[in-house]
């Protein structure tokens, strides 16, 4: 039985020395500061993600707001001509005080 304990404890110190090989190969041996590093840049993207979704946001109310104004069917401000070329006014009743 004490043969197995041997063979069971030897195979859990290679796999713990292979993974802190990894991680000193991945992350170099600054582990603390790259972590840092990496969580400042998502952060940092995740900051440009909203500025980029919020101007989305505000650009697409701007365009909606433009072409609610623009409604077809409704007359523009400049005066219409006849066919005479003089402008047309609107006749107005006088009003009787």
């Amino acid at each position: 039985m004490a043969a197995q304990d041997y063979d069971s404890q030897l195979l859990e110190s290679v796999a713990v020395r292979r993974r802190r090989l990894r991680d000193a190969v991945v992350f170099g041996g600054e582990r603390q500061r790259r972590g840092w590093d990496e969580r400042l840049g998502k952060v940092f993207g995740g900051i440009v993600i909203g500025a980029v979704v919020c101007a989305g946001c505000v650009g697409w109310s701007f365009v909606s707001e433009r072409v609610m104004k623009e409604k077809p069917g409704v007359s523009s401000s400049v005066p219409r001509s006849s066919s005479s070329g003089v402008p047309e006014t609107p006749s107005v009743a006088p009003s009787s005080r």
